[in-house]
């Protein structure tokens, strides 16, 4: 049975990687995710069966209760809502890794051994931190909590006494008597720990806090498996784990900013406080018959897609819009910024579930310096992923960081609801600029207009 057991590990192992692998593209996404899947599927049925379990009432009734509800909130969230849910998925996860660790440990009948205490309190406290967390990515991404960061005095201060005090129970645990009260404490102060290292990061950087945290929950399964002499738990943790950490590097990247920066700075400020400013400017409204006299003209557009695309639910009309052109033999190009959106690949998922064909998206570096020879660059809910003040503008939160050149398309068309400025708050120069025509309005209204006056003509 071992022998059995170990070759479906195995199994499972080596489809937890090609669905890895699979995630790397837009086009092998969808069987990646379904690879992964069946790894996992393999995974639990094995170990199940392997442990010689008497009853599966209550596992086959949790199996029930999980799998509805996972496939009624995949059916019912909108993908607006798709950040928050990758957000709270996240925290089930630290958070079973958390319970599991407990669970083993009044299951205990011996001290545990020293590795197995270390990866108790690690996994704990990861997991601890990781549900917490989670849970206020999630309640900023819903508006339930203000996106702007949530700051006090010596916060920083707080969060590094808090964790010393974690290290130093872990190590009495560890060395001395593995007491309830110190799995308590440990439980507590990574549950305060998760709030507090979340609530001082804006909206601007919640990429990668999702892809942080997402991390955290793989390093959290890890050390649960070490607790449990589970193999395919600590491969496919450490798999989790160091798949989103590279993906948050990706993303500090992409926002040309650091870790550190990001756990221990504070990006993003009340859109009210910036309201007033980028009101007291003019610009000159145009209508969707403007837009589409431009758009017909052109021989080839750049569509960069934002978060208030998805707002909007306006993917499928901006796929008809894009078809409609492509039908007049124009050159019609996807640009897609790697942090656009509020979580890594927003954009991807948001235009797949369109049907948009993969070979239409291309990636910020491959298209960027495309845009100076384009007519037509037309912006659906993007904001600061093209704010020029990332170029020039010291002191800005977002300095630095990299955008997509829509600045240098000879005209630029924007679609947007007012002139706010993105989770940054800072204001955007393009709106501003002599050859950009700003289509105020919800987006999947404007577009549905414009889709419909090509049909006309």
């Amino acid at each position: 049975m071992e022998t059995i057991t170990n070759i479906a590990y195995l199994i499972a192992s080596i489809l937890f990687i090609l669905g890895l692998r699979g995630l790397n593209s837009p086009k092998t996404a969808r069987l990646g995710n379904l690879l992964a899947a069946i790894g996992m599927f393999i995974a639990i049925v094995v170990t199940l069966f392997d442990k010689e379990i008497i009853d599966f009432t209550y596992i086959i009734a949790g199996v029930v209760i999980g799998s509805a509800a996972g496939a009624i909130w995949a059916r019912w969230v909108p993908m607006t809502a798709m950040p928050q849910t990758v957000a709270i998925f996240n925290g089930f996860g630290g958070g079973a890794s958390a319970l599991v660790g407990i669970a083993e440990f009044f299951r205990m009948t011996a001290p545990p051994t020293m590795d197995v205490s270390i990866t108790l309190v690690l996994g704990l406290l990861v997991g601890t931190i990781t549900f917490t967390g989670s849970l206020v990515a999630f309640s900023k991404l819903q508006g339930l909590l203000k996106g702007a960061p949530m700051v006090f005095p010596f916060q920083q201060t707080l969060n590094l006494i808090l964790l010393a005090i974690t290290l130093v129970i872990g190590v009495l645990f560890v060395l001395g008597t593995p007491t309830l009260d110190k799995v308590v404490l440990i439980f507590l102060i990574g549950s305060v720990l998760g709030v507090l290292v979340v609530i001082p990061i804006g909206g601007a950087d919640m990429p990668v806090v999702i892809s942080l945290l997402n991390s955290y929950s793989g390093v959290a399964a890890a050390m649960t498996g070490f607790v449990l002499s589970n193999n395919v738990l600590i491969i496919s943790g450490a798999l989790v784990g160091a798949s989103g950490l590279i993906l948050t590097n990706l993303m500090c990247k992409a926002m040309n900013r650091n870790l550190r920066n990001v756990l221990f700075g504070r990006v993003g400020v009340e859109v009210g406080k910036e309201l007033a400013v980028a009101e007291k400017r003019r610009v000159t409204s145009h209508t969707p018959e403007d837009a589409v006299m431009m758009l017909e003209m052109a021989s080839s557009v750049i569509i960069v897609p934002g978060y208030g695309l998805a707002v909007a639910q306006a993917q499928h009309i901006l796929h008809e819009l894009a078809m409609q052109l492509m039908k007049r033999g124009i050159n019609v190009r996807y640009a897609i910024h790697p942090v656009a959106g509020r979580m890594p690949g927003h954009m991807n998922v948001l235009l797949a579930e369109a049907n948009v064909p993969y070979d239409m998206l291309y990636e910020m570096d491959a298209i960027n310096e495309d845009f100076q020879r384009t007519d037509v660059a037309l912006v659906v809910g993007a904001n600061d992923v093209i704010n020029p003040a990332a170029r020039n503008k010291k002191g800005s939160p977002l300095y630095g960081m990299p955008i997509l050149n829509v600045d240098r398309a000879k005209t630029v068309i924007v679609c947007k609801r007012s002139l706010r400025p993105g989770f940054s708050g800072e204001d955007n120069e393009i709106f501003y600029l002599e050859k950009t025509m700003m289509v105020f309005g919800d987006a999947k209204e404007t577009l549905t207009k414009m889709v419909g006056l090509l049909k006309e003509l």
